[in-house]
């Protein structure tokens, strides 16, 4: 497994093929929820990822802010839908977004990778 505890595993390539491969799996998710919700039904709401323990100004902490990343109040770093699905459904959004968080989590190891979400 890949972890990035250490300055000498970071590689700024491994960082980018995770963060395409958890956008692919967040974008797949939301599609087959979709499919099995048959459209853009439920609640409506918003779902977002957080990751925590990353400095905002490490190599990693800039790499996630290229991807499109912020600060947040609380110091996560956070990126709205990541799956991009141009829905309002509350459970395709978190689907989307358990998703990418699975993801960055075991090809990154990092440990404090969240999905969130509220109802609008």
């Amino acid at each position: 497994m890949f972890a990035l505890a250490t300055k000498e595993a970071f590689n700024l390539d491994a960082v980018q093929d995770a963060l395409n491969e958890a956008g692919m799996a967040a974008r797949t998710a939301a599609k087959q929820t979709y499919a099995a919700m048959g459209g853009d039904r439920g609640a409506c709401g918003f779902a977002w990822v957080n990751v925590w323990g990353v400095r905002s100004n490490s190599k990693l902490g800039k790499a996630l802010q290229a991807a499109g990343f912020r600060k947040d109040y609380t110091g996560s770093l956070q990126l709205w839908n990541p799956s991009k699905a141009g829905v309002q459904s509350l459970d395709i959004l978190e689907a989307g977004a358990y998703a990418y968080a699975e993801v960055l989590k075991a090809k990154l190891g990092l440990e404090k990778v969240y999905a969130g979400s509220r109802m609008d």
